[in-house]
């Protein structure tokens, strides 16, 4: 098993890797919506889903995959009411044929976060 880290994502806030490589497929650890730049998390569930999914980008390339690799990815939110806006985001960011996802709505997310997504991908 092989450590992935980049800076250009935010750095893990625990005990854990940004994602892990075994064999051909990469583990993509949870990303908030935080601005790797200003460790600052926007207040708006839309935004914090799009640079979530920014920054998992980033930490997939870091592994040699991308998003358009993607195999499974679950997406957790604090309020299932907002699925349908970040459903929109979510789908500028992939393409057909689609990777299978789950959403689940969540009591809580870490600093507070609306938004909370991870991925396993193809290398």
């Amino acid at each position: 098993m092989r450590e992935v880290r980049v800076d250009n994502a935010p750095a893990p806030i625990g005990p854990y890797s940004q994602a892990v490589v075994q064999g051909d497929l990469v583990f993509c650890s949870g990303q908030l919506g935080l601005d790797p730049a200003t460790g600052k998390l926007s207040e708006d569930a839309v935004e914090q889903a799009r640079q979530a999914l920014v920054n998992l980008e980033s930490v997939l390339r870091g592994a040699g995959s991308s998003l358009h690799r993607a195999l499974k990815v679950t997406v957790y939110l604090t309020d299932l009411s907002r699925f349908p806006e970040i459903n929109q985001v979510y789908a500028g960011f992939f393409a057909p044929p689609y990777p299978a996802r789950t959403a689940v709505q969540v009591s809580a997310l870490p600093k507070g976060a609306a938004v909370e997504i991870d991925v396993i991908a193809l290398r």
